[in-house]
């Protein structure tokens, strides 16, 4: 048990967030196309245009979610990680926060409760492993932002990124490793079995802008594969969930869905930008691009669960405010610095962006 006189830390976990009930899907649309990191288009014209996405896509993100119940299963998700979260941190006086972006609890919300309860110093970490400026550079956007007008004036510091976390990466490698020997056992033994590392995409401009998002996912990919340990493993990384007409990171998770039908091979699917399951995972890979890969006829088409609780992703998370906490006030990676490569000019460790307070 942590001693009475131990430091209060608050550890508030970021996450996208997700419509609660069916009449929710409007507004969190909305909220979501309004975020200037999401969005980059003049002032003037994004609510304009984000009500224009949004109206037209609510439908088919409300069917969607329609086969999840009717709601996102993120928050209940991330509450469950949270309260793992706290119970690997018994050294510690913590209590975990959840800043969803773009439904509740929102931001403005969280910097609330995290002042009532009177932290003497306070932990950013986001659920997304990779750096990008649309996921968690836009959540300490809105964090510094409401805890400004709120006066949360607490030392705080902030975790970027943790693309080759070893407890990450543990985690995933492991499921991935059993899924594969199990599938590989029960398929003929002249049908090959392919890798698709899945991420979520984003517009290709963004990337040339400078954004280390595309970076770090190979970075994450390059430590699986080392820990994975055969040469031989047929791999690609690629993209899904493309969300505007613009040019998006390629090649396409139906892309290679459709390149495996063309291989006649199988395909084992690893969500390695995704460590909660929800409508990318659940919907997208369990059922849109399950349906397109039984349709063209791939041999076998099986998913590797994320993280979610798995003990070594958690006390993966645990090492990360173990030594985010042992830093300097400020924002770190979790190597404590810069990892990116120099032409990652979006990085978030540089001179002129790292500070969080």
């Amino acid at each position: 048990m942590p001693a009475e006189s131990a430091k209060r830390v608050a550890v508030v976990l970021f996450n996208l967030g997700g419509p609660d009930r069916p009449q929710a899907t409007g507004p969190f649309l909305r909220n979501l196309f309004r975020d200037p990191a999401i969005l980059r288009v003049p002032p003037f014209i994004r609510p304009f245009l984000a009500k224009r996405i949004a109206r037209a896509r609510v439908a088919p993100a409300t069917a969607n979610y329609a086969l999840l119940g009717g709601r996102s299963p993120l928050l209940e998700l991330t509450r469950v990680q949270a309260s793992a979260l706290t119970a690997a941190l018994p050294e510690l006086t913590v209590r975990c926060f959840i800043a969803m972006r773009y439904w509740h609890p929102l931001t403005d919300v969280t910097v609330q409760a995290v002042k009532a309860w009177r932290p003497d110093e306070v932990l950013l970490l986001p659920l997304y492993p990779q750096y990008s400026s649309t996921t968690t550079g836009s959540s300490l956007t809105a964090w510094r932002e409401h805890a400004a007008r709120a006066g949360l004036a607490v030392s705080t510091r902030a975790i970027c990124c943790y693309p080759s976390q070893p407890g990450y990466v543990a985690s995933l490698t492991r499921a991935a490793k059993s899924l594969y020997r199990d599938k590989r056992r029960a398929l003929p033994a002249t049908v090959p079995l392919r890798v698709l590392f899945s991420a979520h995409g984003l517009p290709e401009s963004i990337v040339r802008r400078g954004d280390p998002y595309q970076w770090q996912i190979e970075q994450t990919v390059a430590a699986i594969l080392s820990a994975w340990g055969d040469p031989d493993l047929d791999w690609v990384v690629c993209y899904q969930s493309r969300a505007t007409p613009q040019k998006w990171l390629g090649p396409s998770t139906d892309a290679e869905v459709e390149r495996a039908a063309h291989d006649k091979t199988a395909v084992l699917v690893v969500p390695v930008a995704f460590v909660s399951e929800h409508s990318e995972t659940l919907v997208e890979l369990d059922v849109e691009y399950r349906a397109l890969a039984e349709r063209l006829g791939v041999p076998g088409y099986y998913r590797v669960p994320t993280p979610g609780t798995d003990p070594a992703f958690i006390e993966g998370l645990a090492d990360l405010v173990r030594n985010g906490m042992a830093r300097s006030t400020g924002l770190n990676s979790a190597a404590g610095g810069r990892i990116c490569a120099q032409e990652q000019r979006g990085c978030p460790c540089s001179e002129a962006i790292c500070l969080v307070s």
